[in-house]
């Protein structure tokens, strides 16, 4: 880090004027000077500023956390070994309670996260309109990376391997069951649009909000305006305090979260060992075992754990823009040589049936729909969206620095899921398309949930055969990658509390998600699933954890605005007010 150049001293003064004076000034060995006040330690640089959370006065501010905190990562490992343990001791028994854990959470509160969800949309969509949005975020006067490659970063991080996985073979489930709350008749022209809308609202709005539109916000400003822990803790700062926050109830908090995720994150990794052995054995007969499926699952530890060990601006970027370059490849050659006005009209059909029918699927219950649907599609998405939701907001908040609070809503909220709406309409409406036709019959595999064997017909199927089902494949491994090696990263900055961790603490994550999804597909492919179960079960703790933003992002918003100047100040005690 070089010596802060004049015009960054500026930005510093201009910002930061109306605080109280540093009590001293030091310098640390890269030349950035640190501004020592009683709390955080301010570091200017020449690219703007950054808070290094100080946990307690006079401790040392980054190195003493550098390895994470002993009890988040205590709690966590913890769970993945009794998890492994239970497993192996008596694997009937842990699917049979989280089974029934899993039945009860959906029929019990999946009203109450169908709601979360809903009104975080609301809310980011209304602040989209404030003053307050025009705050910049993480105290850089400008991003740090382009356009296309934050959002890049952000489209591949959520859509892991239910990019391609769910996205070839849900519509066409849609498409011969009919959605409860359409009563077209299945199989027909006329269920094209109510499948891919059903679709549309598993992967669109309300899933993407809870990602981070607001949360995001209130990390940010949490951690580098306040110099608070770039940790889910810091969420709940607003409700219960510092202080309560900094002890061993805070731990707990970065430790549900992490496992939410880790129990999110391992069934991609899994499935994608699982999907790729089929795949290649279809293909060209290399057959299958544990053995071909521990091959796939180290090459695949060893692309996102380098991945996360490089960086966002290396590894993270990269992957995040190839896997991106080959969506738009896929995609260009299904739209050209595919169906193409039968896709062109799908999507504005489905996206029209989605818009209007948006408020009866958001708030369909188990009243008015069968619980074994609600429990496997709606509660089971948008529980796993909950679970990803903490730890999404500290990779967003970490990566949009520079940008725009509106920028970011816009990209999480809108950009991305019209994005994916677009992707589900040209893999899953190619696949109605022949399914349609009499080109394949997927009728029994999907009855049993077998989406492998949907997606590598329905990529067999596309323009090119053989050559596009190899790139469907890639594509998948491409996309979970870029899921791992973000989460890795993710997980790694929540258990130190900053935005720079240890790579060798990245990588032991990484590569315990990969040993733990071995370990779960030695016992069988349904301990897979079971864990994947189990990400509902978090949904409830974390669901607690992200409720209050949906107050305290707005007040973040206009906290960081206020500080910016957009908006005035508060009045203060002893300032006359305007008359009236």
């Amino acid at each position: 880090m070089k010596e802060p150049s004049r015009a960054s001293l500026i930005l510093y003064l201009r910002v930061f004027a109306s605080r109280p004076r540093p009590a001293s000034v030091a310098t640390n060995r890269a030349g950035a000077r640190l501004h020592i006040t009683g709390r955080p330690i301010r570091v200017v640089h020449q690219q703007g500023e950054t808070l290094v959370p100080r946990e307690h006065e006079g401790s040392e501010p980054v190195r003493s956390s550098r390895m994470g905190d002993p009890l988040v990562v205590g709690i966590s490992v913890g769970f993945v070994l009794l998890f492994l343990a239970a497993s192996l001791f008596d694997m009937d028994a842990v699917a049979r309670g989280i089974g029934e854990g899993f039945a009860s959470t959906a029929r019990l509160l999946g009203s109450y996260f169908q709601l979360l969800l809903l009104l975080t949309f609301v809310t980011a969509l209304g602040l989209l309109f404030t003053p307050a949005a025009g705050a910049r975020i993480g105290g850089l006067p400008q991003p740090e990376m382009s356009r296309f490659r934050w959002i890049s970063i952000i489209l591949c991080t959520l859509l892991a391997g239910g990019g391609v996985f769910f996205a070839a073979g849900e519509p066409v489930y849609h498409f011969l069951v009919t959605p409860p709350s359409f009563t077209t008749e299945a199989g027909t022209a006329e269920a094209v649009a109510p499948a891919l809308a059903q679709s549309f609202m598993h992967w669109g709005f309300l899933a993407w909000a809870i990602l981070g539109a607001l949360t995001a916000i209130v990390l940010a400003h949490a951690h580098y305006s306040r110099g608070l822990p770039l940790r889910p803790r810091s969420l709940l700062v607003p409700v219960f305090g510092e202080r309560a926050m900094r002890g061993a109830f805070g731990s707990l908090v970065d430790a549900i979260c992490i496992i939410a995720v880790v129990a999110g994150t391992v069934g991609p990794i899994g499935f994608l060992a699982t999907q790729m052995t089929f795949g290649l054995d279809e293909l060209f007969g290399v057959g299958g075992g544990f053995g071909v499926q521990l091959t796939i699952l180290g090459g695949l530890a060893a692309l996102y754990v380098t991945s996360a060990v490089t960086g966002i601006h290396r590894g993270i970027q990269l992957l995040s823009r190839l896997n991106v370059l080959l969506v738009l490849a896929i995609g260009a050659v299904i739209l050209v040589f595919g169906p193409t006005l039968f896709l062109v009209n799908s999507w504005f059909s489905g996206f029209g049936a989605y818009a209007d029918s948006f408020l009866a699927m958001a708030t369909q219950t188990a009243e008015t729909a069968p619980d074994w649907w609600m429990q496997w599609w709606t509660v089971f998405f948008f529980a796993w969206f909950l679970g990803y939701g903490p730890l999404m907001a500290v990779f967003v908040a970490r990566i949009s620095r520079g940008r725009t609070i509106r920028e970011m809503i816009l990209a999480i909220a809108v950009i991305a899921p019209v994005a994916t709406t677009v992707w589900f309409t040209l893999l899953g409406g190619a696949g109605i398309h022949a399914q349609l036709h009499g080109v394949f019959d997927l009728t029994e595999a999907l009855n049993d949930f077998r989406f492998d064997i949907a997606t590598l017909t329905v990529a067999q199927a596309l323009p090119g055969g053989l050559l596009m089902a190899v790139a469907v494949l890639l594509l998948t491994t491409l996309f979970v990658a870029t899921t791992g090696d973000s989460m890795s990263y993710s997980i790694a900055v929540v258990s130190t509390g900053h935005d720079d961790p240890l790579p060798g603490l990245r990588a032991f994550w990484g590569l315990a998600m990969a040993l733990m999804a071995g370990v779960l597909l030695y016992m069988g492919e349904g301990q897979i699933s079971v864990l994947q179960q189990f990400i509902v079960l978090t949904a409830i703790p974390v669901s607690l954890i992200l409720l209050p933003s949906l107050w305290t992002g707005p007040r973040a918003a206009y906290a960081l605005a206020r500080e910016q100047g957009l908006i005035a100040p508060l009045p203060g005690p002893g300032t006359a007010r305007p008359p009236g």
